[in-house]
């Protein structure tokens, strides 16, 4: 794992989602959704679409974006009603492939799917993502996700097979854990990003909508972007240590989202590369 490769673990942040056409759906035996028909409205980002990432401290709602990108637990449905009214979609982020000691459902996970800890992180662990506990409850976050109103979801830590996750994971194992979560969220109309991962985008390019990335001007990594760019699919992205000069013009002429925040992502640095007035950057600090 490359150093801080994970941001702040996320304790606070902030979702309603209008649902057009028709998605049929069923329950099954466990209380989760799985689609019988898809609704061919489900919304997919494209190249270019301007975001803001928040996921703690108090969200600042004046951001002139497209997409907000914010916490699932943290968020109340009102703060995504109010983005919906100002013509915003929401991403939720939750933890797909991490246990966290203070989410309300940490007590949900057995104690023989929680591996090692993430690296800086010791409330954190690895999951066995080859587990039905850890897809049965990452079901009950997509429906949380699905009941508040997100239009699309930010499933994190989906590489485990590339870290000291404490369970021999493998490549196949990833892609399927993967492919699992894209089908589920997709049965709940919700549009889902793949976060890092670039060993496997184009295995995954036709089952995700956008990218999510950290970091990929830094480590020299963001040609393994641009498949979602080819199927115009937006890739959303931050660095954290490089000044915006250092990546910004790229950014751009990649059609890559891209802006520079801080670690802690709780809204007192964005710095976004997509042209605004006069073509400057917009520099939000606080």
């Amino acid at each position: 794992m490359k150093p801080i490769r994970f941001i702040a673990r996320h304790r606070m942040a902030l979702t309603s989602r209008r649902i057009s056409g028709i998605c049929l759906v069923v329950l099954t035996g466990l209380g989760h959704i799985t689609a019988v028909g898809q609704s061919s409205s489900r919304w997919q980002p494209s190249a270019g679409t301007t975001w803001y990432w928040q996921l703690t401290g108090t969200l600042d709602l004046s951001q002139p974006v497209q997409v907000y990108d914010i916490d699932l637990f943290e968020v109340e449905e009102t703060t995504i009603n109010t983005l919906h009214g100002q013509s915003k979609k929401v991403v939720c982020y939750f933890s797909a492939g991490s246990w966290e000691a203070w989410r309300p459902d940490a007590d949900d996970f057995p104690e023989a799917v929680k591996g090692n800890p993430l690296e800086g992180w010791p409330d954190e662990r690895w999951l066995d993502i080859r587990s039905a506990d850890v897809r049965s409850i990452m079901q009950n976050r997509l429906d949380l996700a699905m009941s508040k109103g997100c239009d699309g979801v930010e499933p994190d830590n989906v590489d485990g097979y590339t870290n000291n996750s404490g369970f021999p994971l493998t490549a196949a194992d990833q892609l399927a854990y993967n492919q699992f979560l894209a089908v589920e969220a997709h049965a709940r109309n919700l549009a889902i990003g793949l976060k890092n991962d670039l060993d496997q985008i184009v295995a995954l390019v036709n089952d995700f909508d956008f990218a999510v990335n950290e970091q990929c001007f830094q480590y020299d990594e963001c040609s393994l972007l641009q498949p979602f760019i080819n199927q115009n699919k937006a890739v959303f992205g931050v660095e954290y240590e490089l000044a915006v000069n250092a990546f910004c013009p790229q950014a751009n002429s990649m059609h890559l989202s891209f802006a520079r925040a801080n670690y802690d992502l709780d809204g007192t640095l964005w710095e976004a590369c997509w042209p605004m007035e006069k073509h400057s950057y917009l520099l939000w600090t606080k």
